[in-house]
């Protein structure tokens, strides 16, 4: 009887330990913007990463909603082959200066369609971006994300006063304090000049490998499903242990 019910919790522990390490690796797959920093006043290459979360769907177009509150002079989506990309604009309020030039509108969406993200995939879309801001911390970017089944996922909530993360997160990028000549040494050298002025070479953050924080998260999740199964198999092996012969018996003399 003991054994039974040891067994039984055993299995009940494996399988609580495991749904709660699986819904820990899906988690942060919502879209994120990588690398999550960079340095206020700089140029850089950020990437739009794109986990595809649904078993029988695929992902068809994504929309980025820039930050309104603080428009970027330069935004240039790279090519992403088999992808179209559309970036809509707005007029500004009050008109940004770049390197002495009037900036009057800024990039307000970008649009990726006409691709797919398969289920168990990701897509990442870079985007150079500058200048960057120097009043702000961080720039709040609100995603719309499009599966085949028409399912729509807004990932437009802003980060929460507590620092916990809410159910549909947007992706949110920390800016750090730069040196203060507009140029971003913080973050490593692209060497190439994002913003079409040969006078002024920017800096591109390089963000080329998938977010670690994500890849932690699905091995935890299969993490949680071996410790579920192992929790079952646990239980069912001690309710069918023997238990001996009695104590008292003696069939010889």
């Amino acid at each position: 009887m003991h054994r039974t019910r040891a067994a039984a919790r055993a299995a009940t522990l494996g399988l609580a330990l495991g749904g709660a390490l699986a819904l820990a690796g899906t988690a942060h797959a919502h879209v994120s913007v990588d690398p999550g920093e960079a340095a206020q006043g700089s140029y850089g290459v950020v990437n739009f990463k794109v986990p595809n979360e649904r078993a029988d769907a695929s992902t068809i177009r994504l929309e980025v909603h820039l930050d309104p509150d603080h428009p970027l002079a330069s935004v240039m989506p790279q090519p992403v082959p088999g992808w179209d990309v559309e970036v809509q604009t707005v007029t500004l309020d009050e008109p940004l200066e770049s390197h002495g030039n009037q900036i009057t509108e800024a990039a307000s969406v970008i649009t990726w369609s006409g691709g797919e993200i398969a289920p168990g995939t990701f897509q990442q879309f870079p985007v150079s971006i500058g200048q960057l801001p120097t009043d702000t911390d961080q720039l709040v970017f609100k995603a719309i994300q499009t599966y085949d089944s028409d399912e729509i996922v807004r990932w437009i909530e802003e980060p929460t006063a507590d620092g916990t993360e809410p159910e549909h997160p947007a992706a949110v990028l920390a800016l750090t304090p730069g040196d203060g000549d507009g140029h971003g040494h913080g973050a490593p050298a692209s060497g190439d000049d994002t913003d079409g002025d040969a006078g002024h070479g920017t800096e591109s953050v390089v963000a080329d490998a998938a977010d670690a924080t994500d890849t932690t998260a699905r091995i935890l999740g299969a993490g949680g499903i071996i410790a579920g199964l192992a929790g079952i198999t646990f239980g069912v092996l001690a309710g069918r242990r023997p238990t001996g012969p009695a104590t008292g018996d003696r069939s010889q003399d």
